[in-house]
């Protein structure tokens, strides 16, 4: 712990309490639910607005309805409007929204004008730029104070160290660099004792529609550092939009002049210096805020890491395209170690050189006449600051921009567009062909579709290096096997200083595979700053902690909140001005929700459970609730024969020896000493026989500990395993799934996969069982590591040699057994091993898990089975 910065309690005036003295309690009644008359009002306007966002006129013809119903069911007149109905009409609701106190932060606005603007200047210099925003010191207190953060929060920097004493990297706050920035803000004696809250800021242009008029929005996000990255990354409040830049417009001829490129750089660093300033005053001296646990403490802010994509990274540091942000590699030679940029530097380098602009720009990628925002701030230093990007610089642009597009290249200069198009057909059969998966988008046609979103770059991740193994050289699979390793690292909740060593020799790795690229002509070279961006990552992640914090990801998501669903309910007419006030109250209902909770008003509720799904259960999804390394739980019965002879000869079982086997399950249950092998009969042993009534699932639900992944508060996340005849009214779907089979070898040398075929529950002598009807799946003979290009393992269907009567040849059958679901781990992905040949074209999604004889267990398929396959 940071020794000077213990964030003590205090009184309203800044005096440190006695140490344990408890908080004053809220002593407000538990039955005030001001400005709402009751429980009724406040859910009925949560739901309506915030949950259902029900348009206007249909708010007023459901309460009409409402009113009429209650009419007709007491048989008494209405007197007023809202005798029977939580309110009168919707604007009694709005106003309602409007009168709540908590999370109010209003919109104010300034205007950006260009100087030296003449007679004979461009339209854009005479031309005003109006910049919305909030007062981002009321918008920290907001979440300093919200008591929903009570078991999220870290009040002061800290390290953390595992057994081996290596350095753990987890939330912000474990980072090197809030506790540097404790140290100097307790340099002054006059801050010892108070709590460091550092703003996270990040800002990402949007479009909402590209058939309307002025369809881009710059909004700008902020959180703090003190929350929990799962916490961020859950948007629970820790996250608020606080402003929309403004977006200069040109002519195509301008648009590109480094006049105005330049101006709406300024633009930028000017509308961030008056966003941050009503929070300057106590990044220097302290103020008094009540917090989440209903102390006081004096609060000093300090600007934090900046989430933004390369080209905002490029014009929060003043640099010319093409440079690193961070530090002063050449942009012709950018992964050349090199010394990191700072602001220090920055100013040297101008001030010496102050009469050769030219130098400047083309010797140190310097833009020497703009000013970055920091520069307005203490302790702010913009180089310092700008964070790492999975989702834009890595997902979007390393893998899906350039890797796949050098693939596509490589294929076309290798055998000519005609063929390459043949190649590239059968790589996109290969993705379409890949079984489904929890939260596994589909490619139906490949990869062949124009609009691209973060989630298929990741979809595409997942399922690609096993696409192109055999089109393309080995040194190009192994490539990509190396910058998903990286990738799967960097994404993990909880980095050491063995993961940063690992992330180290992966990137080693990609680097010298890459220049198969360059070695078959593709690129003549590899100087790309979003690729060289991998090289700061083990740096950013001892500074800000893990990536999964304060990765664009966060804000990306946070568009269709305070974007994109707030312009659809406005009427698209002077949009911005309604989406202003429609983030307005929804954070102030985000506000009265949590502040109700916290004074138990909301017991019993249901009010944050989500609305039912049609005819259709999710595969996957978040989970909140206590921790649990893993937990299976079968779904509700379908219509299937009840008795194990009859369900033997069922079309989904097939399975002559089914009742014994499940006679023999029984006694390996009862006897966990004396098991009796597959198949096996003994003599003397008296086996029991199953004689209850067998029901038959068509699906389980695996709940499981995955902190790494987009995951409930507690790190729980859950996945539904499929197996059923129909799936959707289509064809048939029979998941894999991941069996425990020696809890004692780490990895997938402890885990064995199998098929599920039947999911089925019985009671015998009082006692219930659940159980799975599973084909086995091996491990390829001599088969002890990963296959050496794709980094996965490689199995195979397990069958058996059997022979019908003493003169009848062997047949093979399938090595069936039927376990416990308890010893399943959750889902397992399995996808083919092509080889170099085509594929079939009637290999598809529900056929290709028996169509093949080798599959590749899919690391990758997301976070949770990197962590686990490996």
């Amino acid at each position: 712990m940071a020794d000077r910065s213990p964030a003590l309690p205090c009184d309203e005036d800044g005096n440190f309490l006695p140490a344990n003295e408890e908080p004053t309690p809220d002593r407000r009644p538990r039955d005030d639910w001001q400005p709402f008359a009751n429980r009724i009002q406040f859910e009925f306007a949560d739901l309506i607005f915030r949950r259902n966002q029900m348009p206007k006129t249909q708010i007023n013809d459901l309460l009409r309805i409402w009113s009429a119903s209650m009419v007709r069911a007491t048989g008494e007149p209405e007197e007023s409007e809202s005798d029977f109905t939580p309110f009168a009409n919707v604007d009694s609701m709005l106003a309602a929204i409007d009168s709540i106190k908590l999370g109010d932060a209003p919109w104010e606005s300034f205007l950006c004008t260009p100087d030296g603007a003449g007679p004979d200047s461009p339209p854009w210099m005479h031309q005003e730029y109006e910049v919305w925003f909030r007062n981002v010191d009321k918008m920290a207190d907001n979440m300093i104070a919200n008591p929903d953060f009570l078991r999220e929060f870290d009040t002061r920097p800290y390290r953390e160290f595992n057994e081996q004493g290596e350095q753990r990297f987890c939330n912000f706050l474990s980072g090197n660099w809030a506790w540097e920035q404790a140290d100097i803000i307790c340099s002054d004696e006059a801050n010892v004792g108070s709590m460091f809250v550092p703003f996270i800021l990040g800002n990402d242009k949007t479009t909402v529609s590209v058939a309307t008029g002025q369809n881009e929005f710059y909004p700008v996000y902020m959180s703090i550092g003190n929350v929990h990255n799962n916490v961020r990354r859950a948007h629970r409040n820790a996250i608020a939009v606080v402003a929309f830049l403004a977006i200069p417009k040109t002519t195509q001829e301008l648009q590109n002049s480094v006049p105005f490129r330049d101006f709406r750089r300024q633009v930028t660093h000017s509308s961030f210096s008056i966003i941050l300033d009503s929070a300057k005053g106590a990044m220097s001296k302290y103020k008094v805020r009540k917090c989440f646990d209903n102390h006081y403490r004096r609060i000093i802010h300090g600007i934090g890491p900046v989430i933004c994509d390369y080209p905002d990274q490029v014009a929060h540091a003043c640099i010319i395209q093409g440079w690193c942000p961070i530090c002063l590699s050449s942009a012709k030679n950018l992964d050349t170690p090199s010394m990191r940029r700072s602001q220090a530097h920055r100013n040297a380098i101008i001030h010496a050189f102050s009469a050769h602009e030219k130098k400047i720009r083309e010797e140190y990628g310097i833009v020497p006449s703009l000013v970055p925002f920091t520069n307005d701030f203490p302790r702010a230093d913009i180089h310092d600051i700008i964070s790492s990007d999975l989702l834009h610089q890595v997902i979007k642009g390393s893998f899906k921009d350039h890797l796949v597009t050098w693939v596509c290249d490589y294929l076309v200069q290798k055998h000519g567009k005609t063929l390459a198009l043949k190649y590239l057909d059968d790589i996109d059969r290969r993705i379409a062909a890949v079984p489904p998966f929890s939260n596994l988008r589909r490619f139906p046609q490949g990869r062949g579709f124009k609009q691209w979103t973060g989630d298929d770059s990741k979809a595409l991740m997942k399922v690609y290096i096993p696409a192109i193994l055999g089109h393309v050289p080995v040194e190009m699979v192994r490539t990509f096997r190396h910058f998903m390793d990286f990738c799967y690292l960097a994404r993990r909740n909880i980095l050491d200083e063995k993961s940063l060593a690992a992330m180290d020799a992966s990137l080693e790795s990609f680097h010298r595979e890459r220049k198969i690229f360059v070695t078959e002509g593709v690129r003549k070279d590899i100087s790309l700053p979003r690729q060289h961006s991998l090289m700061h990552y083990t740096q950013n992640i001892r500074k800000f902690g893990a990536p999964n914090g304060t990765c664009t990801s966060i804000t990306e998501s946070q568009h269709i909140v305070a974007v994109k669903e707030t312009w659809r309910r406005s009427n698209r007419f002077n949009a911005l001005s309604q989406m202003l006030i429609s983030n307005q109250r929804l954070s102030k209902l985000a506000a009265a929700k949590v502040d109700f909770i916290s004074r138990g008003m909301m017991r019993g509720s249901v009010l944050e459970a989500a609305q039912d799904e049609v005819n259709e259960t999710p595969d996957g999804g978040v989970v909140e609730g206590p921790q649990v390394e893993g937990e299976v739980i079968l779904a509700s019965n379908r219509r299937y024969p009840r008795t194990a002879e009859a369900l033997a000869r069922h079309n989904q079982v097939q399975w002559d020896a089914f009742p014994l086997e499940l006679d023999r399950f029984v006694y390996n249950t009862l006897h966990p000493n004396a098991q009796l092998s597959l198949g096996e009969v003994t003599g003397g042993v008296r086996i029991p026989h199953v004689q209850a009534n067998v029901n038959v699932v068509a699906s389980a639900t695996a709940i499981f500990f995955a902190p790494s992944d987009i995951c409930g508060i507690g790190g729980m996340r859950k996945e539904i395993i499929r197996v059923t005849p129909s799936w959707r009214g289509g064809p048939a779907r029979y998941d894999c799934v991941f069996v425990q089979t020696n809890p004692d070898l780490p990895g997938f040398r402890g885990l064995t996969v199998g098929r599920a075929l039947l999911l089925f529950s019985f009671k015998h002598d009082g006692q219930e069982h659940s159980c799975a009807l599973v084909h086995w799946f091996e491990r390829e003979a001599n088969s002890a590591a990963p296959h050496v290009d794709t980094g996965m393992w490689v199995v195979k269907p397990e069958y058996q040699r059997v022979r019908a009567g003493a003169r009848q040849p062997q047949t093979r059958v399938p090595a069936l057994e039927i376990i416990s679901v308890d010893s399943i781990l959750r889902a397992a992905h399995l996808i083919p091993a092509y080889g170099n040949e085509f594929i079939s074209l009637e290999i598809n999604y529900s056929n290709v898990l028996s169509k093949f004889d080798r599959y590749f267990v899919n690391k990758y398929a997301d976070h949770h089975a990197y962590e686990i396959a490996f």
